[in-house]
């Protein structure tokens, strides 16, 4: 009976909000959200190998961040602050 009554609450308790990340943490993760802000991201890769012959792959990325045309200095600062609960403590490197 008891674990009947503990599981729904455990349940509930993982759905609830996560508790804030490292500062600088948050900070690289959201250097990546807003790099791809600033443009399409992809790849293009061409081989040959002797048992298959020629093989390309491209790979392209948009963000919805890039087609709703959001300042990527704004998505990295709105990130840092639903990530942590506060400000950044330093400038994004989006190079």
């Amino acid at each position: 009976m008891r674990i009947a009554l503990f599981l729904p609450l455990a349940v509930l308790a993982a759905c609830g909000p996560q508790p804030p990340i490292d500062p600088l943490r948050a900070a690289e993760i959201c250097e990546d959200r807003a790099r791809a802000a600033q443009g399409p991201t992809g790849s293009v890769t061409v081989g040959v190998n002797s048992n298959t012959g020629p093989n390309t792959d491209v790979e392209i990325g948009l963000s919805s961040d890039f087609l709703a045309g959001r300042d990527p200095l704004e998505v990295y600062r709105s990130c840092v602050v639903e990530k942590t609960g506060a400000e950044p403590v330093r400038q994004p490197n989006l190079r």
